[in-house]
């Protein structure tokens, strides 16, 4: 997997200080979106165990307490990013208590693989659905367009 962007500090892509992480690969070709750079699943950077580390890390420090992580890109769930971007948040649930998890995809929750599903469950907020330009609202929070489903798959 490749990644664009880390944020250590962020208090946009969710609730609350996080970390966000916006990894390369994303075939919805969403007419546009504000991340085209990231499209390209050769784009970017390598995401290796520095990284990954990096992050955990980053999520641990007690001087600048985070809530938790978000995942976006491009897309998490892009069939060629499921493994590494499962790989990381097992780790977060197992080395990050108490923190909580939340992606972006354009892919539709009804609609995942076995394998994008088992990220999912480990997930406390998913937003789904491609970007449509045509329903594109600015004031909506979280997301970009009003087809886009936000989905608390967690208590609050």
């Amino acid at each position: 997997m490749n990644f664009h962007q880390y944020y250590p500090v962020d208090v946009i892509n969710g609730e609350g200080t996080r970390c966000t992480l916006f990894v390369a690969g994303c075939e919805h070709q969403c007419r546009g979106c504000y991340n085209q750079s990231t499209l390209p699943l050769d784009s970017g950077q390598v995401f290796d165990k520095l990284m990954e580390d990096r992050i955990i890390a980053d999520l641990n420090d007690m001087r600048i307490i985070r809530r938790g992580l978000s995942l976006s890109g491009g897309d998490p769930l892009h069939p060629a990013n499921v493994s590494a971007v499962l790989a990381l948040v097992n780790r977060v649930r197992r080395e990050c208590t108490k923190k909580d998890i939340w992606l972006w995809t354009g892919y539709k929750l009804s609609n995942l693989t076995m394998e994008q599903q088992a990220i999912v469950a480990l997930l406390d907020v998913l937003i789904d659905g491609k970007f449509e330009q045509s329903l594109a609202n600015p004031s909506l929070l979280w997301k970009g367009s009003s087809n886009q489903v936000i989905y608390r798959l967690t208590p609050a």
